[in-house]
């Protein structure tokens, strides 16, 4: 079982310009899983802030302000993890050594209206719900 130590398990969420989908699922890992599991994120590039209607619509949403706890920021930066989700950009993570390793096939928003980004967040909490529920029946 992954983080059956003294630490809980450390999730990265990955994509590649940790701007959108990665940050949403860090906000949304730390705030309805945070107690099983630690969220950190992380892209193969990054932005200057994080794209401004996935923080508009997380503060909207959820009362979750990404910018007070969160940047864009590169793999490299990332401390070791045990899980890595990508988000649905075929990125490989080759510099990212994790236990576990899944995609979870996000279209990016980026550029789309509000409904797109309500969508995206809403499977990023469907998904961000199940894989508690994995770490907590003991299948992760």
């Amino acid at each position: 079982m992954i983080g059956a130590g003294e630490r809980k398990p450390r999730v990265a969420f990955v994509c590649v310009h940790n701007s959108c989908r990665s940050q949403m699922a860090e906000a949304l890992g730390k705030a309805l899983a945070g107690e099983v599991f630690e969220s950190c994120s992380g892209g193969t590039e990054t932005k200057p802030q994080i794209n401004q209607d996935a923080v508009r619509l997380m503060k909207q949403e959820y009362g979750i302000d990404m910018e007070q706890t969160q940047r864009s920021k590169r793999l490299e930066e990332l401390p070791p993890v045990d899980v890595v989700v990508t988000m649905g950009c075929n990125v490989s993570c080759p510099n990212l050594p994790c236990l576990h390793r899944e995609d979870w096939g996000l279209d990016d928003p980026t550029g789309q209206e509000d409904p797109a980004f309500l969508d995206t967040m809403s499977k990023i909490e469907e998904k961000v719900l199940d894989l508690k529920a994995r770490f907590l029946q003991g299948k992760l």
